[in-house]
Parts: C-alpha cells; sequence; structure tokens
C-alpha cells in the first residue's frame, strides 16, 4: 500500500522548524440568549451569544467537530454595516466543518479569508482531517501535496457556503481567500503559475487567490489580473506599496484581453494593528509627551490617508476607460482587525474605518466585540484632516514610514513561513501518529 513516507520540501525553499502534535476534540454549540430569557442550546458550531450589559448579542466562534445546521439568527450590527453604510464584513478563519460558517452568514458575515497561519491552526490541532489525510496517505500523496489536497476541500465547500452571496451581488461579495505558498513572495514567476494552478484546481467562481504585496510579487498581481483570476492581495503595510497595488490592478486589466471585466475582481488588505504594534514600540523608546501621546493612533491614520488615495486611484479618465468595459475598484480591505494591546478599546480597527465599497475581515474577537457593542456609521473619512496631520507629526518625531511598511512586511511573510513550515512538520507528525509512515 503506498503511503506516506517522507516530508517532501519544494526545491525553493527548505525547513528547520519543527511543532509538536496536539489532538484535541473540542465540542460545539452555539448559544443564542438575551438578558432576559435563554433556554436553547443549538449543536452548530463553538459559538456562543451570551448577555451582555450592552444588552447585545455577542458572538464567539471556534472552530468545532460537528455538523451546523443553520440556525436562524436575528438581525445585527453586520447587516447594518453592510446595508446602511456599503462595507462588507467578513470572518478571518476557516476550519472543518465549514458548516461552522452557517449561522455566521446568518449573523451577516459575507465572506472569508484564510492564510497559511489559520491553516496551520486548523489542521495541526484538529481530528477533522484525519480521514482525508489517511485517505491521501493510501492513495501516495506527499506531505505538501497531502497538506492542498486538505486546503483546496475547505476551500471549495466554503465558496459553495457562500455562492448564494456571490451571485445575489453580481460577483461583489461572497469571496473565499486562499493564499499562495508563502514560500513564493520573492518569486515573481513562481507566484503567477502557482495563482494559476490554484485557480484551477480550486474551481469555484468565487474564491480570491492571495497574493503577497512584496516587491517581487507586485508584478505577478498585474499578471495574474491579466488572465482573469480574481485576486486578494495581502500583506500592504504601506501607502507607497498599496498605491503600487492599485496601480498592478489597472495594469492588469488594461493587459486583459477580456471584452468585459466584471468578472475580475480583486481586493487589496491593508493590515491595521500590525502598524500600531510597531509604531507604539518606536514612540516609547522616543519617550517624549507627545510621542507617548500618539500610541495607538497611526494605524487608523495610515488607514485614513489609504482610503483617500483609493479615492483618488478610482476616479479620472484612466479608470473611467476601465468602467467603460465593465471594470470594477479594487476594494480596500481592512485586516489584522484584532487589538493587540489590551488597553486599547477592542473595536479600535473596526469601527474608525467604516466606509462604503470597503470589507472589513474580522477574527474571532473583532466580530464578537463589533457585534456585541459597535456603532455603525461612516467614520473612515470623517476627519482626514486630523489623519494627516497624526501622519506628519509621526514623520516629525522620527517614524519612517516606508521603514515600517518594510519591517512589517518582512516579519509578516516570516510568519506566514513558519506557520507553512510548521504546518508540513506537524502533518509528518500525524502521519506517524496515525502510522501511515513506513520507514
Amino acid at each position: 500500500m503506498a503511503s506516506i513516507s517522507k516530508l517532501v520540501l519544494p526545491s525553493f525553499a527548505s525547513s528547520s522548524t519543527s511543532v509538536k502534535f496536539n489532538y484535541s476534540e473540542p465540542k460545539a454549540f452555539v448559544d443564542f440568549h438575551t438578558r432576559s430569557s435563554f433556554n436553547k442550546k443549538i449543536s452548530s458550531s463553538k459559538l456562543s451569544i451570551r448577555p451582555n450589559h450592552h444588552n447585545r448579542a455577542s458572538l464567539i466562534v471556534k472552530c468545532s467537530q460537528v455538523g451546523g445546521n443553520g440556525a436562524q439568527t436575528k438581525r445585527t450590527t453586520l447587516h447594518d454595516l453592510y446595508e446602511l453604510q456599503g462595507q462588507s464584513p467578513w470572518y478571518d478563519n476557516l476550519c472543518r466543518p465549514v458548516t461552522d460558517l452557517i449561522p455566521l452568514i446568518e449573523t451577516g458575515v459575507r465572506g472569508v479569508t484564510s492564510n497559511p497561519a489559520i491553516f496551520q491552526k486548523a489542521i495541526s490541532t484538529s481530528n477533522a482531517y484525519n480521514d482525508q489525510f489517511r485517505e491521501l496517505a493510501k492513495a501516495g500523496k506527499d506531505i505538501e501535496g497531502a497538506y492542498w489536497e486538505l486546503v483546496i476541500k475547505d476551500i471549495q465547500d466554503a465558496c459553495k457556503l457562500f455562492e448564494t452571496i456571490y451571485d445575489e451581488t453580481d460577483g461583489a461579495d461572497g469571496y473565499v481567500s486562499v493564499e499562495v505558498s508563502p514560500r513564493l513572495a520573492d518569486d515573481t514567476k513562481g507566484t503567477v503559475e502557482a495563482a494559476k494552478w490554484l485557480h484551477k484546481v480550486v474551481n469555484r467562481r468565487n474564491v480570491y487567490i492571495k497574493i503577497p504585496a512584496t516587491a517581487e510579487c507586485v508584478p505577478s498581481i498585474k499578471d495574474v489580473i491579466s488572465v482573469g483570476i480574481s485576486v486578494n492581495v495581502t500583506l500592504i503595510f504601506s501607502l507607497s506599496r498599496y498605491e503600487a497595488v492599485i496601480d498592478a490592478y489597472l495594469d492588469g486589466l488594461e493587459a486583459s484581453g477580456l471584452s468585459d471585466l466584471s468578472k475580475v475582481t480583486s481586493v487589496a488588505s491593508f493590515f491595521v494593528s500590525r502598524v500600531d504594534t510597531l509604531v507604539d514600540k518606536m514612540l516609547e523608546k522616543i519617550g517624549t509627551p507627545e510621542a507617548l501621546d500618539l500610541r495607538g493612533k497611526a494605524a487608523v491614520a495610515q488607514a485614513a490617508l489609504a482610503y483617500k488615495l483609493y479615492q483618488k486611484k478610482f476616479s479620472g479618465p484612466r479608470w473611467e476607460a476601465l468602467v467603460k468595459k465593465g471594470a470594477k475598484k479594487q476594494r480596500l480591505l481592512w485586516a489584522s482587525t484584532s487589538v493587540k494591546n489590551p488597553a486599547y478599546a477592542d473595536t479600535l480597527y473596526v469601527a474608525p474605518l467604516i466606509g462604503p465599497d470597503t470589507v472589513s475581515t474580522m477574527p474571532d474577537q473583532a466580530l464578537q466585540a463589533f457585534i456585541d457593542h459597535g456603532k455603525v456609521s461612516r467614520t473612515i473619512d470623517s476627519n482626514v484632516s486630523e489623519a494627516e496631520g497624526i501622519y506628519s507629526a509621526l514623520e516629525k518625531l522620527g517614524i519612517d514610514w516606508s521603514e515600517v511598511g518594510s519591517q512589517l512586511e518582512i516579519e509578516g511573510v516570516d510568519s506566514f513561513k513558519k506557520a507553512f513550515d510548521s504546518l508540513l512538520l506537524s502533518l509528518e507528525e500525524k502521519a506517524n501518529a496515525l502510522n501511515l509512515v513506513t520507514r
């Protein structure tokens, strides 16, 4: 019988990362209740809605090992976010069973993002993947091949759940994102080929292929868009790189031979909380009262200026020429929206970034907080002059925005590479535990 016999690492990268495999069998339930009464549990996802002092529903989402039943949920702030302000709330997590997403969709979630770190956690800590993994072993798949099969199934199944939203919005929403190998972050051609391959094997209309916004991969964006593949550009940390990403999207649309561009879409994932994490450290080193007063303000200020740039770039003669061929704007997507500093408000990276034609992808913490006590109003461009003032004040204090972007990009790529390599090693360990490795 064919079996997984070793960890196979492609020639373009190697790994020395090791992890310990840990099985867990979490149980799951959905609790919906209000301050006045509650006596109901619905078995679906590990999703708890509990009473709170705001008298709103609170949401906790965790992966489970039982199927969801799609129980009806009440209207939430996520519905208001989309219907009143034109911002699409997405969920930044994916695991088995994907039916856990059903209650979230009914709560107002309109898309899903994933990354290597998310899959590392999902696959290495769950037994839900064991049956498919065992079958892949019997078929003779190597470790990395097995990884992609596991991921692709999750993406395909999730895409199926969001097809209705995709169709109802004519391809504006309802996407599920999957990232090319993070080992290709410095490989332009390799990224293009990987994107084409992923798009082909996933074979779903509403899949977004994620490509990092590294200097080497920005040209990849143009090439992938030009052949009609929709892209989620990830790991954007600076205004200068964001502008390059927009230009790559426009260049790709213009280079496309398609007469109808309406089915080629994109989002630009602009990261926020990580910016404050780094800039705050710099400000603390400076230590002046002025510097300390600017802690926790850099990320939102830069994001507001990114939205201003978005409005500028997607207007004028060049853009109007593309609109005539059906082109759609590359929406800004706010990523890294969970709060890293417990001293900050738990909706800091969601509430101030609300605006039309944008996406906010939220992990459990941010999603729960916003449903619980988030306020829906247009905030992203409510005080652009203040954002400009903060941005300039930080520059005067010696904060080099290009340096901040470069360092965060390096850290982000490295984090995803480590998660990817760690997962491959944990899969080898899982193969050992399941007696799938022959010596």
